[in-house]
């Protein structure tokens, strides 16, 4: 293991912290898949999806990394509302304590995805006028001079024209 993945793994205030989340995982198969994750969210580089991650965690094990990462990301059955109750519990009291919330962040990205015919020709993309849907995600965060902290969430599809609203 990289001598900066041993130093982060061997930090007892990051122990503590993993450990405390691995209750609300629900099942002791994926404490190590969520150790390993933080670990991938906390090391330098600028790509934090699994791939890139594994093979910072592990660069001569890239694809036996992989795996386990992805099926913790993408199969998740723990409750998202409980594992985010549970940071904001253990999180909001340190960001609080040097001064008091200041604002509320409401962080809103949109990634259009066609509902429509496309042909291509020449390196040209034409589309038929179809209405488009899109991928959203939304945080709410709370911050102050020191610090943010994402509360709340909400992602998937939204129909352009209609408004759901999940906070």
């Amino acid at each position: 293991m990289p001598p900066l993945i041993t130093a982060l793994a061997n930090q007892p205030r990051f122990a503590a912290y993993v450990g405390t989340l691995s209750d609300v995982l629900g099942h002791a198969d994926r404490v190590a898949p969520l150790k390993a994750y933080c670990t991938g969210l906390l090391l330098p580089g600028t790509h934090k999806s699994i791939e890139p991650m594994a093979a910072q965690i592990a660069p001569t094990r890239v694809q036996a990394t992989h795996q386990p990462l992805h099926h913790f990301v993408a199969k998740g059955e723990w409750s998202n509302v409980a594992l985010l109750a549970r940071v904001r519990a253990m999180v909001l009291p340190l960001i609080e304590s040097p001064g008091l919330i200041q604002a509320w962040i409401v962080d809103d990205r949109a990634s259009p995805r066609r509902a429509s015919t496309r042909s291509e020709s020449a390196g040209n993309t034409v589309v038929s006028g179809k209405q488009d849907n899109c991928q959203v995600a939304m945080t709410l965060s709370l911050a102050n001079a020191q610090a943010s902290l994402p509360v709340a969430y909400w992602s998937g599809p939204l129909m352009v024209g209609t408004v759901r609203r999940r906070f």
